[in-house]
């Protein structure tokens, strides 16, 4: 594979012609290419791993979110590299490469939806398809320095995907600017076009920028002197998020690490969110796949061989639970935000890791990861990753959260707010990162 012209992002590069070729199509001349987890009629969907490709024949009929952007008027122009099984949020894969990260060559891309997101970071497609389960769009797009929106569980079809864990399974989309990002949005979601839109309250997760290793002024500052300047101080408000879920979550209980985890490392009730969200993850991943791994014991590379493999012999255990869980968290969030309330976090708790980064460095700062990723995935809240910029030749990003159902309201908010976000980052070029 030619990784210097490519970055190493595609399993197979083909063109799929748009349905109609009028011009006033909303996604008319755009290109795309889609993570190797959708059915292409024609194609074998590879799921990451060569022995699934092996053992499963072409897909006979095309995923209906590839469908419809078709129908929108954009040409794909093939399918990405994704880490095997939808299993990790790093972006390495052992068979088809690691794709090269655009903003950082020696960090990891992110994944699983790492070709998705670099063949946009690196300009070689407009926008492009991924799934987000456990942070597979959101965890890529700040890595690459990119938008990337994980919608409202539910509300975007996931017929025609491989299914990961079905709770949490959504299908996602990238995009280097918040206009075509909106665009793809409103074509998968099928609602009429943007309006201004003014937030009723912005809420800052405190404690959950107390997790990043990024500068406050170079992330939490920049959002807040926009908020302030667009809509006014009175909208921003300030929240203890752990908190709230401890305080407003009670199924949570039997989740909360009774060992001495240290307190600095996490946020206690957040840590116990993510460790109920990968159980239920477990439980329904050994009912999708756990037959195949047993019988055909595929190769899988490090890291994710153990995840499968502790996932397909794990106790089906307060899975009831698991369920109570997220009815408690999205009633919470939802009385949180209000209407037209937005939840403003970090995407992950600082820059890509090193490629190959040490086990133990990279286990405590997965962890914190999923203690911000598991507020959205656990509620089924809508969430959007927005790029500003670079610090020390590394990508920052924040996130805006927003209830569920509220997908249009958030990709109109990201158009509203994105110039003069960058405004303020361009205001800090001289002094990057304090």
């Amino acid at each position: 594979m030619e990784k210097d012209s490519d970055y190493g992002a595609f399993t197979e590069k083909f063109l799929l012609r748009p349905s109609s070729s009028s011009h006033d199509l909303p996604l008319s001349g755009l290109t795309f290419a889609v993570k190797d987890i959708f059915d292409v009629a024609g194609y074998v969907t590879g799921f990451g791993n060569p022995d699934w490709a092996r053992t499963h024949p072409a897909a006979e009929s095309t995923a209906p979110s590839v469908s419809t952007i078709l129908k929108g008027g954009a040409t794909c122009i093939g399918k990405t590299v994704m880490d095997e099984m939808a299993y990790s949020i790093n972006g390495e894969n052992k068979h088809y490469g690691t794709p090269v990260n655009p903003c950082a060559p020696d960090r990891v891309p992110g994944g699983s939806s790492s070709g998705s997101a670099v063949v946009v970071g690196a300009d070689l497609a407009d926008f492009s398809l991924g799934t987000d389960t456990g942070g597979s769009v959101r965890v890529p797009a700040s890595y690459c320095g990119i938008f990337g929106f994980r919608p409202s569980h539910g509300v975007i079809s996931t017929s025609g995907v491989v299914p990961m864990a079905q709770s949490f399974d959504t299908v996602g989309w990238f995009a280097r600017d918040p206009v075509v990002l909106s665009k793809v949005g409103r074509a998968l979601l099928q609602i009429p076009d943007a309006h201004p839109v003014r937030p009723a309250q912005l809420i800052i997760a405190e404690d959950c920028f107390q997790l990043s290793s990024i500068p406050s002024d170079r992330v939490k500052q920049v959002l807040v002197h926009s908020v302030e300047k667009l809509f006014g101080g009175h909208v921003l408000k300030k929240a203890n998020l752990g908190d709230v879920v401890k305080d407003k979550v009670p199924s949570l209980n039997c989740f909360f690490d009774k060992g001495n985890a240290r307190q600095e490392d996490n946020i206690p009730s957040l840590a116990a969110l993510s460790s109920a969200m990968r159980t239920l993850q477990r439980h329904e991943f050994k009912n999708n796949h756990g037959e195949w791994v047993i019988t055909v014991r595929p190769d899988l590379g490090p890291g994710i061989s153990e995840r499968v493999w502790e996932a397909v012999r794990a106790a089906d255990e307060n899975i009831g639970v698991c369920h109570s869980v997220k009815s408690e968290l999205c009633a919470a969030l939802t009385e949180l935000l209000g209407d037209a309330g937005v939840l403003a976090i970090p995407t992950v708790p600082g820059p890509p890791p090193k490629i190959q980064m040490d086990p133990a460095t990279l286990e405590t700062f997965r962890a914190r990861a999923f203690s911000l990723l598991s507020i959205a995935g656990v509620s089924g809240f809508c969430q959007v990753n927005i790029p500003l910029g670079m610090c020390e030749d590394l990508p920052v990003s924040v996130s805006l959260l927003a209830k569920h159902g509220s997908d249009g309201f958030l990709l109109s908010l990201v158009e509203t707010l994105y110039s003069t976000l960058k405004e303020q980052v361009e205001s800090l070029k001289s002094h990057p990162c304090l």
